[in-house]
């Protein structure tokens, strides 16, 4: 009879970072230069692909994808979380928050599926260099990236439709700063083991399948750069790969210590760190870590600065 009196909730309200009030103006500069930094530094690196004719190869026709999928997934979380901050504006409706968690877990997928397209690649390019340019075509390519896209997308209308039955009708504070699953579930009334059944399942399938491709391509890699006779092959090979793996391990680990741990390792603090990592810092990170040491985009990029002068003596 108790709950015949509960009215369902219509919005919810982004906790955030709102334990800390004076903390509200340092967070919100911080949170912008890192997102204005991300725009930018993935915006460079699709315009640098697309100028530079050399770089018209799937190794950086899938970089480029990954940066525009970064610009889109940290702009699902973070100018809302600017919002909060700036304005105070924590609220957002029921259907906006499920919406958010959509194209939230559409970009995550997504990018596991991305991940692992780009170590395939780099499989192609070091294990079969001979038959690599036959192999991994332009039409490949799209083809690859087109269902790295459709999957990520496909797996999380799974798992909205599964949220979209949930009712909703207590508190409505979600003690995070954006809609993510696990906070969204434990404001719900009705029962959740479905959801989070789906939610479990989703994560190990999408992130199993995709660390399989993934650790296999970089681990026939590894052996295939051991076994070269040159050192600066080794070397080479050993560099390349290295940035990737470093991006793959800094997005598994996050997102698997998130979504695929025991109910009782839940703590809504360490949520929003991990969340920070992997939604805020990853993105920024993962442009810088695939350019920094690839002479080919700094080359490109190195271009129309000495032809506008700025390098000349």
């Amino acid at each position: 009879m108790e709950g015949a009196n509960q009215t369902e909730v219509t919005e919810f309200i982004l906790m955030g970072f709102s334990a800390f009030p004076e903390l509200q103006w340092i967070l919100f500069v911080m949170f912008l230069i890192i997102y204005l930094l991300t725009i930018a530094t993935n915006t460079s690196i699709i315009a640098i692909v697309r100028s530079c004719p050399s770089l018209h190869c799937p190794m950086y026709v899938l970089l480029s994808n990954l940066s525009f999928l970064e610009i889109w997934y940290t702009s699902v979380t973070v100018p809302k979380m600017l919002a909060g901050l700036l304005l105070g504006n924590r609220s957002i409706s029921v259907h906006g928050c499920i919406t958010q968690m959509f194209f939230f877990f559409s970009m995550g997928s997504t990018e596991f599926f991305l991940l692992a397209v780009m170590a395939y690649d780099r499989y192609l390019a070091i294990c079969h260099p001979l038959r690599y340019s036959t192999i991994m075509c332009n039409i490949l390519c799209l083809k690859l990236s087109v269902v790295a896209w459709v999957s990520g997308f496909l797996a999380s209308s799974v798992l909205t439709v599964a949220v979209s039955r949930l009712s909703f009708c207590g508190p409505n504070e979600i003690d995070h700063f954006f809609c993510d699953f696990v906070p969204l579930a434990k404001l719900s009334c009705s029962d959740t083991h479905l959801s989070k059944l789906v939610c479990f399942t989703l994560t190990w399938a999408i992130a199993g399948s995709s660390f399989l491709l993934t650790a296999g391509s970089y681990s026939c890699v590894i052996w295939t750069a051991w076994q070269m006779p040159s050192e600066s092959g080794l070397q080479k090979a050993l560099t390349t790969c290295g940035a990737h793996i470093a991006v793959t391990g800094i997005f598994y680990g996050s997102a698997l210590s998130m979504y695929a741990r025991p109910p009782v390792m839940e703590s809504s603090d360490m949520d929003k760190v991990v969340s920070f990592f992997y939604c805020v810092l990853t993105p920024l990170l993962n442009p810088i870590i695939y350019t920094l040491r690839n002479n080919m985009v700094k080359e490109a990029l190195r271009k129309p600065m000495t032809t506008s002068g700025l390098f000349r003596a």
